[in-house]
């Protein structure tokens, strides 16, 4: 892995008058809005959006409409330690709204600028802001929750259709400063044979672990059935291709530690060899700290995590964690089909 930290990384620093404004809005909204089942709330977001300091608000902008970086960070929030309280032992059971409300609701309005916010049934229950903190059961396998196993670089839900376009992570704190990497695509150093052979649907990507039963709660028949497609998903392993889009500047779908190519396809092997070779000699170490956002293109970046030695004592690393959309018309068929719930 390279050298290569937050030198890198393009990124904004909220003004000190910025983030006092930032903070005020999102108390006050937290105080205005009862929870994420507002419906009011969730149509309000992209009016209230626009309540964010301009300067953020154009960064995002470009971002977005660039194409060409696959993350950007924005620093200086002010996060307030005290109200937030310690880092939970597990997101299952917690009363929510939390005292971190205002954060998450930051996130939100920053989904907002770039698209529309989601939340998979298959995924912490459903709930449309997710944790990310160091579960002490899970602190070896391949979840965000984990710490002492690399989390290898992946496409966030690669598996899916209607995965993310962006993810947008929190960091409410991070006293080690455990590093986010982060991974981006060198066409060039790719041959045209196995770019070819990439664009092919020749390659298969199980769903992750978190989106499980086992990693669910679940109490009904009805909540059981949300489950059928991803175990679909796993019974019939279905094939596509890992990079998409423009042939001269493509998007990518990745997941190694999820993905197999078919015993007697020598040439599909080599190319997803060789493009695993090429993201992996490119990938650099980010750190979020305590009041920084991080925001990545999941059509052009993929995103892993260091190991860490978590103390479970209330004070290990917590991000928060939002998916995006920029176009909910595309997971109408499945939405009819109560597998995501999706903002519409």
């Amino acid at each position: 892995m390279s050298n290569l930290t937050d030198q890198s990384t393009r990124s904004y620093t909220l003004t000190p008058d910025e983030a006092t404004a930032t903070a005020e809005l999102t108390l006050d909204l937290a105080a205005t809005y009862a929870s994420f089942e507002d419906a009011h709330l969730l149509r309000d977001l992209p009016r209230l959006a626009t309540r964010l300091p301009l300067g953020v608000q154009r960064f995002l902008r470009d971002f977005k409409l660039g194409d060409r970086h696959g993350h950007v960070v924005v620093r200086g929030h002010e996060f307030d330690q005290r109200r937030i309280g310690p880092t939970p032992e597990h997101w299952r059971g917690r009363p929510r709204p939390g005292g971190e409300f205002p954060e998450e609701l930051l996130l939100m309005l920053y989904s907002a600028l770039l698209g529309e916010p989601f939340g998979w049934a298959t995924q912490q229950d459903g709930h449309l802001v997710h944790d990310i903190f160091p579960i002490r059961q899970h602190e070896n396998d391949q979840l965000g929750m984990g710490s002492k196993e690399l989390l290898t670089w992946h496409t966030e839900d690669a598996f899916h259709p209607y995965r993310s376009d962006y993810l947008i992570l929190g960091a409410l704190r991070n006293p080690d400063r455990v590093p986010t990497t982060i991974g981006e695509l060198e066409l060039a150093s790719l041959s045209e044979e196995d770019i070819d052979i990439l664009f092919e649907p020749r390659f298969h990507i199980a769903p992750d672990e978190s989106h499980l039963p086992k990693n669910n709660t679940i109490t009904s028949e009805e909540q059981a059935a949300r489950f059928a497609t991803i175990q679909k998903m796993i019974d019939e392993r279905p094939l596509g291709p890992l990079l998409y889009g423009s042939r001269q500047d493509p998007y990518m779908r990745l997941d190694p530690y999820f993905t197999s190519v078919p015993e007697d396809d020598a040439d599909a092997r080599r190319a997803y060899d060789a493009l695993c070779k090429v993201v992996d000699a490119g990938m650099r170490e980010v750190v979020a700290d305590q009041g920084d956002v991080l925001f990545i293109d999941n059509h052009r970046a993929v995103h892993g995590r260091l190991p860490f030695q978590a103390r479970y004592d209330g004070t290990d690393r917590w991000l928060k964690r939002v998916c995006v959309t920029v176009d909910l018309r595309r997971s109408r068929p499945m939405r009819a089909t109560a597998e995501t719930r999706l903002l519409g």
